[in-house]
């Protein structure tokens, strides 16, 4: 097994066992600032509402997937909400389950609990309105990243989104050295030194994922 390889297995590896260390509640999905959920949820839902409906263009509310969806906090009180049927993926076997009782009786609603990592998980062809993927990409390789958005958009209902929420900062990071999802650096340089580099950085990204060359 070559260098990068390994540095892979270890990536993930590590990611894997920070969150089996991590207590399966709403603080514990938010590093412990369960506080701000109910307004990142507000946010959100103002935001994803201004797409969904009936007519040319908009976004239907059949099925939504939830990727790195925990224990279920977006799941309950964002996708439920907006939509018939939700899905979710988790790396996390004990999150999943914990989410089957803490939706509580709406969980009822839930298509599939998959429990994978988004770098091996396959999404359904057609199945999704909407995808979406919070504060978990930081847990991907810059390839992986393109493959499963890749995938995501093959998921996709006519008008359908991905949809993805996440930090950025271009200065001043200070990194949380018990995170794996910090260590952008393995194994492909991920951590920006300037706005341009990131902005550069996003948009060969986002061109791959489209399958156009990125120059």
């Amino acid at each position: 097994m070559g260098d990068v390889a390994q540095d892979e297995v270890r990536f993930y590896s590590n990611a894997e066992d920070y969150w089996k260390e991590v207590p399966p509640t709403v603080d514990g999905m938010l590093g412990g600032y369960g506080s701000i959920s109910s307004i990142d949820i507000n946010g959100s839902k103002a935001f994803l509402r201004k797409f969904l409906g009936e007519g040319e263009g908009k976004t239907g509310t059949g099925c939504a997937l939830d990727c790195g969806a925990g224990i279920g906090r977006i799941t309950k009180h964002l996708l439920l909400p907006l939509f018939k049927t939700v899905d979710l993926v988790d790396v996390t076997q004990e999150f999943l389950d914990k989410a089957r009782n803490y939706l509580g009786g709406e969980g009822k609603r839930v298509g599939n609990y998959f429990c994978s990592g988004l770098q091996d998980f396959v999404p359904e062809s057609g199945r999704y309105d909407v995808i979406w993927i919070q504060w978990v990409i930081g847990h991907l390789t810059d390839e992986h990243l393109v493959e499963f958005l890749q995938r995501c958009q093959k998921a996709l209902q006519p008008n359908g989104l991905i949809i993805i929420k996440d930090n950025v900062s271009y200065e001043g990071v200070v990194p949380d050295e018990s995170d794996p999802s910090e260590k952008t650096t393995c194994p492909e340089k991920r951590c920006e030194d300037s706005r341009e580099e990131a902005k550069s950085s996003a948009h060969e990204l986002f061109t791959r994922c489209a399958g156009h060359p990125s120059s």
